[in-house]
């Protein structure tokens, strides 16, 4: 147990050591009892204004004892090759305040300042402090907690404690269980006229033969992916939308046997959970319905989700997911580039800073999309490795948890992600333990 004196014992300051604590295996407990922390005996350091003594001593900023939401000026330095802020005066062990820092990212409280939204109102990475300042590539919360352990045990030696372990988490989206098949016989017909109106007669062939059983579908890779997770003895997690038709949402009807095989299919290998269908996000009473039409299949509690077109608005999004018993969340991250969106590569709880308090909502941050590279960023199949590599490098350095999100129709290998089996290969090949 590390000992920790502070001035003031907040809501944020409880949440964000606990975090801390947690990252490297070690009890922090806080204190604002003087004589008590300068009779312990134990490992300990002080987080406020001024040190009271020779302590291991970290100057505290005063985002930890505040409440409400207000515009922070950052000032920015660089530390150990990377931008820190939140700076410190010359008697704190390090340079910047850490454990401000690491609340800022990590309840995304510049998501909650005015910002513009893209078209689908999510909040862009091209505005966050970690892009602007170029270390959303690093899981800089996760890399501050190691090097607060070792001035810990610089000063007070090998501590007992658990050991995180790193680990590769791949998951699915089924946006699109299949291209053409199995969507009604409307939906074919329009397709198929709709192909020779455009007059696309090679597309039109794809379809008439998939639609008429001549052909597999290229959306169907599940056969595929079977065989990778039999080879590499992975445990995925598959996302399935289970919204009603939509502009954005453009599955196969839930009520269909072939999905519902499917489905049931994939729980065999996996753990299959709720994909909140782009609507649901303005409806929350949608996100109820789908979540209990794919328990219904399973015939089992879904407990976890990710978002359709990751569209995260906080705190509304995560309240929602609350208020309808989700526990986990996979959206964590960013559409138009890869990185750590939080700061952090480990699961963590959620902070609502309009209720200031921590929820029982855990947040599994991802790292990588396969469509952030491909459509967002453009880079080619032969290319993508140069830019997962270094992610997956990060990860396993800080002993952190590496989620991936890919796609059924990215293993179709047509024109559009023709090579992108073999990245998918790859990064599983660097991703495992």
């Amino acid at each position: 147990m590390v000992l920790i004196f502070t001035h003031r014992i907040a809501s944020r300051s409880k949440y964000t050591f606990k975090l801390f604590g947690a990252i490297i295996g070690l009890e922090f407990r806080l204190t604002t009892d003087k004589d008590e922390f300068i009779s312990f005996a134990g490992p300990k350091f002080s987080y406020t204004k001024q040190p009271l003594g020779d302590e291991l001593f970290f100057n505290s900023t005063w985002l930890l004892f505040e409440t409400g939401i207000v515009v922070q000026e950052l000032t920015f330095q660089s530390w150990e090759g990377m931008k820190v802020f939140y700076p410190t005066h010359r008697k704190s062990i390090l340079p910047f305040d850490p454990f401000g820092s690491a609340f800022f990212l990590i309840s995304r409280y510049e998501e909650y300042l005015p910002h513009i939204k893209d078209q689908h109102g999510r909040y862009e990475s091209r505005q966050s402090v970690a892009s602007l300042n170029n270390f959303l590539h690093r899981p800089v919360i996760n890399i501050w907690a190691i090097e607060i352990l070792r001035l810990i045990e610089e000063r007070f030696g090998k501590q007992k404690r658990s050991n995180r372990k790193y680990s590769f988490v791949p998951t699915i989206d089924i946006d699109n269980a299949w291209a053409y098949q199995n969507k009604g016989f409307i939906r074919a017909g329009g397709g198929l006229l709709g192909d020779l109106i455009n007059l696309n007669f090679k597309l039109f062939a794809e379809r008439f033969k998939v639609v008429f059983r001549l052909k597999t579908d290229p959306y169907d890779t599940y056969d595929y992916h079977m065989e990778l997770i039999e080879k590499y003895n992975l445990r995925p997690v598959y996302f399935f939308l289970m919204g009603d038709f939509g502009p954005f949402d453009r599955n196969v009807p839930y009520q269909n046997k072939h999905f519902q095989s499917l489905i049931k299919f994939c729980a065999d290998f996996g753990s299959v959970v709720i994909h909140p269908s782009y609507a649901s996000n303005e409806q929350p009473g949608k996100l109820k319905k789908e979540i209990n039409r794919l328990s219904q299949i399973l015939h089992q509690e879904v407990s976890a989700s990710r978002q359709h077109f990751l569209r995260l608005s906080l705190p509304e999004t995560y309240s929602n997911l609350i208020d309808a018993d989700i526990t986990d969340d996979y959206t964590m991250g960013y559409a138009d580039q890869p990185g750590f969106r939080a700061g952090i590569c480990t699961p963590f709880l959620f902070y609502d800073l309009d209720l200031e308090v921590e929820t029982p909502l855990r947040v599994n941050p991802f790292a990588i999309m396969d469509g952030t590279l491909r459509d967002y960023m453009g880079v080619p199949a032969e290319s993508a490795m140069q830019i997962i590599q270094p992610l997956i490098n990060e990860v396993k350095a800080v002993n952190g948890n590496f989620i991936s999100i890919w796609h059924n129709e990215s293993f179709a290998g047509n024109s559009r992600w023709k090579g992108w089996r073999k990245v998918y290969e790859d990064l599983i090949n660097a991703a495992v333990d």
